[in-house]
């Protein structure tokens, strides 16, 4: 959108004065106030399969803070990785009260990505990180303007410069500027995908209006297309672990306000050829505790249920919050 690409092309005016951005790195304090209720103004916890945990909304000092596109969480379920579509990594831990809320983060740095060439913050939408995958010793980034998927060694993914670019298997010319690959994700070992890498676009359409999507690799590797319903944009996903597809999808614009949802697609019906819709799990708008919605993650907790994190990103916006929020999935058999 033009506000992303204004305010991108200001962060960078500003760190090219100031000689420090591309080169900065280290710890960021971040101040979280906590939020009890997802409705405005009532105390409902369930929505549908969903309970609302709580969640945070985050500040920091760090201009650098913000813009949270995609977040994964480590097996310990505390510490997280995050990309920011200015071009940084971004890692820490959550912190957790008395009764097992979130309350804040801590342990937070922020440092440049680098791309293939060893480069930072290079700007033109080169370096504009959307989504995000942890695959074994390999993290996935997905970039949108200069649509790609690159590897990063993990650990040292930091430090190190991207060490390969994965096929997208998407051609790049069905793919618009600023609304590319903003969903990589990666399927249980033990589902049909076998382990496999999936993407899905954020407005990228075939011919039918449906959104592009692809397996890049296992043996359904190929194309398929996820059903568009309104004026909603898929911007992350995550695979719960019976192979079923969870995809985050947001609205943002003047005429309709915010909107956000939760949709969940059979894992069994994620294969080439396919056209697939989900189940609505979640739909929130200005009467919910949401912004721009843009990552979410997945994991089982200690009780063997299995919770869902959600970020925003705020834009570098006055107007708009980082929030961070927490439900947990009512579960059910795995797909047939």
């Amino acid at each position: 959108m033009v506000g992303k690409r204004v305010r991108r092309a200001a962060l960078i005016a500003f760190c090219i004065a100031a000689g420090a951005c591309p080169a900065w790195a280290g710890d960021v304090p971040v101040i979280s106030r906590q939020i009890s209720d997802f409705k405005i103004g009532s105390s409902q916890t369930t929505f549908g399969s969903l309970e609302f945990l709580g969640g945070l909304e985050m500040v920091s000092s760090k201009a650098l803070f913000g813009s949270l596109s995609s977040i994964r969480f480590r097996p310990d379920q505390k510490h997280f990785v995050v990309v920011l579509d200015t071009g940084q990594w971004l890692t820490g831990s959550v912190e957790r009260d008395v009764k097992g809320r979130l309350s804040g983060l801590a342990d937070v740095e922020i440092t440049p990505m680098k791309n293939s060439a060893g480069r930072s913050f290079e700007g033109k939408g080169h370096m504009d990180a959307e989504g995000l995958a942890l695959d074994g010793d390999r993290i996935l980034v997905s970039f949108e303007q200069d649509h790609r998927v690159d590897v990063y060694p993990d650990p040292g993914f930091a430090e190190s410069s991207a060490i390969a670019t994965l096929p997208i298997l998407i051609p790049r010319k069905m793919l618009s500027e600023n609304r590319g690959i903003e969903t990589i994700t990666v399927a249980p070992a033990s589902s049909p995908l076998k382990g496999g890498v999936v993407i899905v676009s954020e407005r990228g359409l075939d011919s039918d209006g449906n959104r592009l999507a692809a397996i890049l690799s296992g043996p359904l590797k190929g194309r398929f297309t996820v059903v568009r319903d309104g004026s909603f944009d898929v911007t992350d996903g995550a695979f719960l672990p019976n192979g079923d597809l969870l995809l985050l999808e947001r609205r943002f614009n003047m005429a309709e306000g915010i909107g956000m949802r939760l949709r969940r697609v059979k894992g069994a019906d994620i294969r080439p050829g396919a056209v697939v819709d989900g189940e609505l799990l979640l739909e929130g708008n200005f009467n919910s505790q949401i912004d721009n919605m843009e990552g979410l993650d997945a994991f089982q907790a200690a009780d063997g249920t299995t919770h869902l994190i959600l970020v925003s990103d705020d834009n570098h916006s006055i107007l708009q919050r980082n929030l961070m929020l927490e439900f947990r999935l009512s579960e059910r058999p795995a797909s047939n």
